[in-house]
């Protein structure tokens, strides 16, 4: 039986509201509050009860319920409990998330979890996109992240699916709006050399540590924030085999990595950590700094173009897509500059391996050549609509039988074949009276396994009426 009742302060005040007590399906004592009027206090008790009689009965499902009052709750207040969930990652990518994330619910106008729906986040994004101009891949963090969220719901047990799965992306490829391009080996060495004989500081750092930071990322690939966040203590030069370290809290999928060295970052690295303290970063601040910009003039100096047809030169570009390409010029395969650059997927290596015009001319003219004296010639086969030149149909013989000639073991074009003899399959009866289109009808040249080496033409050129009909092929 439920009792109403007011605390002990709030007796003879008619402002306070009354209390509710009753016991829940489960045997739990349960509190509720009333109204300041008592009589409606008593039927809210009384429905209250009723409640609990149901569902001890099991015509009402807890579960439902409990869903049904999730999909009511503020969904401000799930935001804010998402947004804890996210400590555990790097505070740029909390960031990024929270704010595609809000500004596609406000957008949307869901008030609730409940009004959270696929088809109003999309038609919301759409929205942004359009006013904004965003492109393919932006739009496509903006679903990553509200689909993030969608996640966390389902996982957190507040709903059963996922209330915004489904989306489409779009293609990031055909919409490319930031392209980079590698730079070759030459043009890092006189990014670096601009650099040094600049005598001027950019962005707080002098020539010398710019040229400093330009080298470590070419030769190790690691991004920006990596790359502020080496300190004298990431270094082990005395090993065996010199290595640094990228510790889980750095590295962007949040593992820690040991990257072997390049004998020319050895000895950079041993003149550059004498100097300093064992906790002092080798380049400080770095991942507060424009580092763009610095890329920038540098490469004005050397007379390098920042953006080119290929894309741009940017840092990262210079760095890491660099690295990465060189490692596959140098003659390393796609698995090995996938481990060097700490990509989960190869096709994420593959996107920084940037192939140009030299590089796909260098690597057709390594092509081995065929034996031209060994193989079979095409190249006469078909330079007219009328059939080849050396072997056509010819209704003048009519015994059938191989030729003796020299010539049958020649090709078209004149050339020796005698390592793959004729076979009768060329003097089949071919019936080319029916016609058949404006090109001529080509039958299969075989030899003795069954392979087919080249394909003859049959002459569909007009005959005489008597000459007409079924007729043999003869080798020139």
């Amino acid at each position: 039986m439920a009792s109403v009742y007011k605390r002990p302060a709030d007796k003879g005040k008619k402002n306070k509201p009354w209390l509710i007590e009753y016991v829940d399906h489960e045997g739990k004592r349960a509190y509720a509050k009333g109204f300041t009027d008592k009589g409606l206090t008593e039927q809210l008790a009384a429905k209250l009860e009723n409640e609990v009689m149901l569902r001890k009965r099991g015509m009402i499902d807890p579960a439902q319920e409990r869903l049904l009052a999730v999909k009511q709750s503020p969904i401000a207040d799930a935001l804010a409990a998402f947004e804890r969930s996210l400590d555990e990652t790097t505070p740029k990518h909390r960031k990024l998330t929270m704010t595609r994330v809000r500004r596609l619910i406000e957008a949307s106008g869901a008030r609730t979890i409940g009004e959270l729906e696929a088809e109003r986040v999309e038609d919301a994004l759409k929205a942004i996109r359009r006013a904004e101009d965003l492109g393919n891949r932006t739009y496509n963090h903006y679903l990553q992240a509200v689909d993030e969220f969608g996640k966390w719901l389902t996982s957190s047990k507040r709903l059963p699916t996922n209330p915004v799965a489904g989306i489409d992306r779009l293609n990031a490829e055909t919409d490319v709006r930031h392209q980079r391009r590698a730079l070759t080996p030459d043009e890092v060495s006189r990014l670096v050399r601009a650099a040094r004989e600049s005598g001027r500081e950019v962005q707080g750092y002098p020539g010398e540590l710019r040229a400093r930071v330009y080298l470590t990322s070419f030769f190790t690939g690691l991004r920006r924030l990596e790359l502020a966040s080496l300190t004298p203590r990431s270094f082990r030069l005395d090993d065996a085999q010199p290595t640094l370290v990228v510790e889980a809290a750095c590295s962007k999928h949040r593992r820690k990595d040991t990257l072997p060295m390049h004998p020319e970052l050895v000895a950079m690295v041993r003149a550059l950590i004498a100097e300093l303290e064992p906790d002092e970063p080798l380049f400080p601040r770095l991942a507060r700094k424009k580092t763009y910009t610095m890329v920038q003039k540098d490469l004005e100096r050397a007379g390098i173009p920042y953006e080119t047809h290929e894309g741009l030169a940017d840092f990262h570009a210079a760095g890491r897509h660099s690295h990465i390409t060189g490692l596959m010029a140098s003659g390393a395969s796609i698995m090995e500059a996938k481990e060097l650059a700490r990509h989960a997927d190869i096709r994420q290596t593959a996107k920084y391996t940037h192939i140009g015009m030299k590089d796909r001319a260098k690597a057709l003219g390594n092509l081995v050549a065929p034996n031209t004296s060994e193989s079979v010639e095409l190249s006469g086969m078909c330079r007219d609509s009328g059939g080849v030149s050396g072997q056509e149909l010819s209704a003048g013989d009519s015994e059938g039988g191989r030729s003796d000639d020299p010539e049958n073991e020649k090709t078209p074009s004149g050339e020796g074949v005698s390592s793959f003899p004729v076979t009768d399959f060329q003097e089949e009866s071919v019936d080319v009276s029916s016609g058949g289109g404006g090109n001529c009808t080509r039958v299969p040249r075989s030899i003795d396994d069954g392979l087919y080496v080249c394909s003859c033409s049959l002459n569909c050129r007009p005959q005489d009426p008597e000459q007409q009909g079924t007729s043999r092929l003869i080798p020139s």
